[in-house]
């Protein structure tokens, strides 16, 4: 496949990229430091702002499917209206290419712990991530919103972590994942594994689904 990836030097991006390319997939990297990414010869890159539809339009156009793993930084104030203002553009610069497929990476704060309760809305959430939390469960809502898509939103368990590829993991749909009485864990790498699965052997389509080990 010919496959699309904003925010490939991301955490979740550049694990996403390793695997693809190591599945002899083509990938544009679209990213703003270029110079940060990997050589293959199966890899291009391309410098595009993730705020600019235009750019991101003209960025993805001719790929089989695209990958939002673009996250504007935890380390950013706005990082709720960031992420939100570029998941805005990029659903805009997609519908624009005429690519049909794409897979958002969100996170796991918009999971149901309970009946009507995201874990985001729970007590014990930390507060040093519920800004950017906020924002990709924003992203989940406007995402359930298309119709002209062939969307995926992907929610990593409550535990994502550096780690080694198993390949073997636990497939779920709006619930978090739990582990026990623990909530479920996974590795990074292993979440590029079921992102890159769901990109080859599509099962969720216009759905959000998670994983965990």
């Amino acid at each position: 496949m010919k496959i699309a990836l904003i925010g490939a030097t991301g955490f979740v991006g550049s694990a996403v990229l390793t695997e693809a390319l190591q599945r002899g997939h083509q990938v544009t990297a679209i990213v703003r430091h270029p110079e940060k990414l990997p050589q293959h010869a199966n890899l291009t890159a391309r410098k595009a702002d993730a705020y600019d539809a235009a750019a991101i339009a003209q960025a993805v156009a001719g790929h089989h499917a695209v990958v939002h793993a673009f996250n504007p930084g935890w380390g950013e104030a706005k990082i709720r209206e960031l992420f939100i203002e570029g998941t805005k553009a990029i659903f805009a610069g997609v519908k624009q290419a005429g690519v049909k497929r794409l897979l958002v990476v969100g996170g796991a704060g918009s999971l149901y712990v309970a009946p009507n309760l995201q874990l985001i809305d729970t007590p014990d959430f930390p507060a040093e991530y519920k800004e950017g939390a906020e924002g990709a469960r924003q992203a989940l809502n406007l995402i359930r919103e298309e119709s002209a898509l062939d969307w995926t939103f992907i929610s990593p368990p409550a535990l994502l972590q550096p780690g080694e590829r198993s390949g073997r993991f636990r497939v779920g749909g709006d619930q978090l994942l739990m582990d026990g009485e623990q909530p479920a864990s996974i590795s990074v790498a292993d979440l590029a594994v079921a992102i890159i699965d769901e990109l080859e052997q599509p099962e969720h389509i216009r759905q959000r689904f998670t994983v965990g080990h």
